[in-house]
């Protein structure tokens, strides 16, 4: 993560108590950044570029440069103040004048740990930005047909998020599993995934077809992620991708449930926030006077658990599934509609992880400080789950950008 300053000055105003005023304030912000003084050659490469309004009569200096930081970056443009030399009363000038023209911007002022925070999440956020731009994601057969609204807006996805949405046939897949050898695995290999039963160890080697056949897939697309109609493998294959979802997620590489669009999009959306993996799930049980909720499926990312086993899938009896445990702590509940109108986004605590027979492999409760939402106006069933708490920085990548 890389952190630009840029520098307008006035040259009305005594360089040398401005410098030393700038220097100051910049000393008391706990961040590391690169100063880019005056010259704008470079904007538009880091993860967040500031301007830092140093003095009052900087506004028409900033007009002339607009064509060329415009050109330079889609961005919002983000405007520092110390509130010296009047560096408040332009910066505000500033941008009123950038949103008469239609342009997006803040400024960013206040106590030193309140624009260091604020600085770290803007650059965490247009990090996240600049890794989705241009991304594409898979969708590998049609959604599932229970998932009545699954629907996603290809448009909208592009044009706020630089997200490509690719249609892969389901035969395209068989195709490629067909083509895959089923490889027996030694000892060694065996091993890896821990004391299963006879019949699970018979159903790895396909599981293991299906993985290598997605990998062929991606690799073919160009993709980034995906998400998968998995339940058509149980009567092709006689098998599940559950093993191939948590081996991919792990690997980077988000891979979704039952063609669902829009759980894929949010898997991505928290992959790009929290360079890390999310668990894909549908709640199964609500308790609304405790605010735990069990979310339940089959497969997870294997680098979320610190131990796992491994299973049949919950629904058919067949295959390979996975019930993962994960450390208790913080988490953060994520969705997002397919065509970006709204989300739910949700701080919490992972309280223990079960394993009831009657339900999807791996489970999570979790306490919200809320229910009403998945009662009374859900984006869906399925919801992902992040480690940690990263409320703000959804909320942030998430404002409407026109």
């Amino acid at each position: 993560m890389s952190i630009a300053i840029y520098q307008l000055t006035s040259t009305l105003h005594s360089e040398q108590q401005v410098e030393q005023a700038a220097s100051a304030f910049l000393s008391t912000l706990a961040l590391d950044y690169v100063m880019c003084g005056g010259d704008f050659a470079s904007y538009g490469t880091h993860s967040l570029d500031l301007i830092f309004v140093r003095t009052g009569g900087t506004e028409n200096t900033f007009r002339e440069l607009l064509p060329a930081l415009q050109q330079a970056s889609s961005a919002p443009f983000y405007l520092l103040t110390s509130g010296e030399s009047n560096s408040l009363a332009a910066a505000m000038e500033i941008l009123s004048y950038l949103q008469s023209m239609g342009c997006h911007g803040e400024i960013i002022h206040g106590s030193p740990s309140r624009v260091s925070d604020r600085i770290r999440l803007l650059a965490k956020v247009e990090q996240a930005r600049r890794k989705l731009a241009g991304v594409r994601l898979g969708i590998v057969g049609a959604p599932s047909d229970w998932l009545i609204s699954s629907r996603w807006d290809v448009h909208a996805v592009k044009r706020l998020l630089g997200i490509e949405l690719v249609n892969i046939p389901m035969e395209e897949l068989l195709s490629e599993i067909e083509l895959t050898a089923v490889r027996p695995l030694s000892p060694a290999e065996l091993s890896r995934y821990g004391d299963c039963n006879m019949g699970i160890k018979d159903s790895l080697p396909v599981a293991l077809q299906v993985h290598e056949a997605l990998r062929s897939l991606v690799s073919r697309h160009s993709l980034q992620g995906f998400t998968l109609r998995c339940f058509d493998l149980l009567s092709a294959v006689r098998n599940t991708g559950c093993l191939a979802l948590a081996l991919l997620n792990a690997d980077g590489i988000v891979a979704g449930c039952e063609g669902d669009v829009p759980a894929m999009l949010s898997m991505k959306l928290g992959q790009a926030l929290t360079q890390s993996s999310g668990f894909q799930a549908n709640p199964a049980h609500i308790d609304p006077d405790t605010g735990e909720i069990l979310f339940a499926h089959c497969t997870i990312p294997f680098n979320m658990v610190r131990r796992y086993e491994l299973d049949t899938h919950f629904e058919s009896g067949i295959g390979v599934g996975i019930r993962g445990y994960v450390e208790p702590g913080p988490v953060t509940v994520f969705k997002v509609a397919g065509d970006l109108s709204r989300y739910y986004v949700e701080e919490g605590e992972l309280i223990r992880c079960e394993a009831s027979p009657g339900l999807c492999r791996t489970q999570m409760v979790l306490r919200l400080p809320h229910t009403d939402y998945f009662l009374t106006h859900p984006i869906g069933n399925h919801h992902i789950i992040f480690q940690g708490h990263h409320r703000a920085a959804f909320e942030e990548l998430l404002k409407v950008k026109n």
